[in-house]
């Protein structure tokens, strides 16, 4: 039996198994070639952590991030559902429980979203 999603620590697991994840995947390595890791995934665990506990500790704006990166290499739906495989194995792989649904159902809403207001705004 795996453990649920508990607290920081367990979405700084969660982020980076993922990015390891990412990293090797040819179609959605080239996105982040430019990457500066240290500051990328400390806003992501701000940004799950506060997604999954409602901490505050993220504040941002993740669609006009990604439609500066999509003005730079064109995303995909392909990459999207990549992506959403990816981190949906993840939370599955690492955990279970209420926690892990949430993060899960919200990393599909964050898919679908981000779709919607870049592929769908061409």
């Amino acid at each position: 039996m795996k453990n649920d999603i508990l607290n920081r620590a367990d979405i700084e697991l969660l982020v980076d198994t993922f990015y390891n994840r990412v990293n090797t995947d040819p179609v959605l390595k080239p996105f982040f070639k430019q990457v500066n890791w240290d500051r990328h995934v400390k806003i992501m665990y701000d940004f799950w952590e506060n997604a999954i506990f409602y901490t505050g500790t993220y504040s941002g704006n993740p669609i006009n991030v990604h439609r500066h990166i999509h003005d730079k290499l064109p995303l995909t739906k392909e990459a999207f559902a990549i992506w959403l495989k990816l981190f949906l194995q993840t939370a599955d792989d690492l955990f279970e429980g209420e926690k892990t649904i949430l993060v899960k159902q919200k990393g599909y809403s964050i898919a679908t979203v981000m779709q919607m207001k870049i592929l769908d705004k061409e």
